[in-house]
């Protein structure tokens, strides 16, 4: 009898670690099952998003919207008092090589993650891209009767000046280190509220940015745009790697 209530118990105590067992392997797989389909389809994003860059590239190397992007910096400039300039200038220097690329290393030590490094190949790339735009595409930049940068202090990198301005590197930079940002407080356990104040913050300040791009004569409206697709495009591959 005693062996009976033992097999009965050991036979049960198997059952009961297969049962655990099971249930854990059955939810590993669907969320790695989920992970993977988030993954291609951010994989996706990226490329349509870089076909539509690509797109928009050919349509300016084509001059079709020199027009409109002279009477917009016009309008803009008219529409906006030069008392803005300096606080507008401040974010020709946010939006430096040197501060985005520290603020991505900040982003990796929050993730804790070693293969969060390769968020680097994404945002390296882009630059990459970005240069060979402007020694190919030969879009020169807004006249100097436009420039109405008023700060006596530059980075670095803001010497680098390849002599054409497509696509714009600032707006590349804000939206790719925005939506890494943004997708961190997404997935945050943040409430509802605290993650609407701050989406709707970096909203604002990338409204700023890319208005500043164009108020400061340093870009045209067009390049701007043209930043931001390629922004978009490595962010979303960027996503792999969080």
């Amino acid at each position: 009898m005693l062996y009976s209530t033992t097999t009965i118990f050991s036979t049960k105590h198997i059952l009961q670690l297969y049962m655990n067992n099971y249930s854990y392997v059955k939810r590993r797989f669907f969320c790695y099952h989920f992970i993977m389909k988030k993954k291609v389809i951010f994989l996706f994003l990226s490329i349509v998003f870089f076909l539509i860059f690509l797109f928009f590239s050919y349509l300016v190397k084509k001059d079709l919207f020199v027009q409109w992007d002279f009477d917009t910096t016009v309008r803009l400039q008219n529409h906006l008092p030069k008392k803005f300039d300096p606080y507008l200038s401040l974010f020709s220097l946010i939006g430096s090589f040197e501060v985005y690329s520290l603020l991505i290393l900040i982003i990796i030590f929050i993730r804790r993650k070693i293969i969060s490094f390769l968020v680097f190949i994404p945002f390296a790339f882009a630059h990459l891209i970005e240069i060979f735009g402007k020694a190919f595409l030969h879009q020169p930049p807004p006249p100097f009767l436009f420039h109405r940068y008023n700060l006596f202090f530059n980075f670095p990198s803001s010497y680098v000046q390849p002599g054409y301005s497509y696509p714009s590197g600032h707006s590349l930079r804000t939206i790719f280190v925005s939506f890494l940002i943004g997708y961190l407080i997404l997935n945050s356990k943040m409430k509802k509220i605290g993650k609407l104040i701050l989406i709707s913050a970096l909203f604002i300040f990338n409204f700023l940015m890319l208005l500043s791009r164009v108020t400061l004569g340093e870009h045209w409206s067009t390049d701007v745009i043209g930043g931001v697709i390629l922004g978009v495009s490595s962010s979303f591959f960027a996503f792999l790697f969080l």
